[in-house]
């Protein structure tokens, strides 16, 4: 895949840089600063831009708001941002658009080589990856909220492999389920948080951002 990388740390953005290139994929591009990238990203058209949330010259929101612009403006690429910490208001305004092409990495994920490569693949196949921390986090933080509460813990256990971007078939696989089981406990937190009847949206990603809002 062609990848485009803005990342402020040098150290990262070569150490990334090198690894994408050994894994056949083509860096078109590599900033230190978010300023250019959406432009940058718009003439050059890869299919996944990799983006750090906090750069220059604030290192606040600069990574991420070029990414909402860039899901915004090229629904096409694919979006990975990587964060030092779990940030859910800034979950919330990347996934506000929806969960295809999209993915929220916290940056010790992308020590684990072979779960980075993973979730640029996902990003690229035009689904989610949504790191397990950032969904374990937004799950505690949920606990008491309504309807969240009534999920039963299996409920809510199907929900959160699915909130970090897995399909029915790789959700039975990891909580080693049928995929009979996995459909009916979906089809409950559906219906528990009466996200039936939404014409135009996915139940499923109403599911994920319902945790984000909570």
């Amino acid at each position: 895949m062609r990848v485009i990388l803005a990342e402020d740390s040098t150290l990262l953005r070569e150490g990334l840089a090198r690894l994408l290139a050994e894994e056949g994929h083509e860096v078109v591009g590599a900033f230190g600063d978010a300023v250019t990238l959406v432009a940058e990203t718009e003439a050059l058209r890869p299919d996944v831009a990799v983006v750090d949330i906090r750069m220059p010259p604030t290192h606040t929101d600069e990574g991420l708001r070029a990414a909402v612009e860039i899901r915004e403006r090229l629904p096409g690429t694919g979006v990975l941002v990587l964060s030092q910490h779990v940030e859910r208001s800034y979950a919330a305004r990347l996934l506000a658009a929806g969960a295809e092409r999209v993915g929220y990495l916290l940056k010790d994920r992308v020590a684990q080589v072979e779960e980075f490569l993973d979730a640029l693949e996902r990003v690229h196949a035009g689904g989610a990856a949504i790191d397990p921390e950032v969904v374990r986090q937004l799950v505690v933080r949920s606990a008491h909220a309504d309807p969240l509460a009534r999920l039963t813990p299996r409920e809510r256990e199907v929900l959160q492999v699915l909130a970090e971007g897995y399909t029915n078939t790789a959700i039975a696989r990891r909580l080693h389920l049928s995929l009979s089981a996995v459909e009916k406990h979906l089809n409950a937190v559906f219906d528990k948080l009466e996200l039936r009847g939404t014409e135009g949206h996915s139940p499923r990603i109403l599911a994920v951002l319902r945790y984000l809002e909570a």
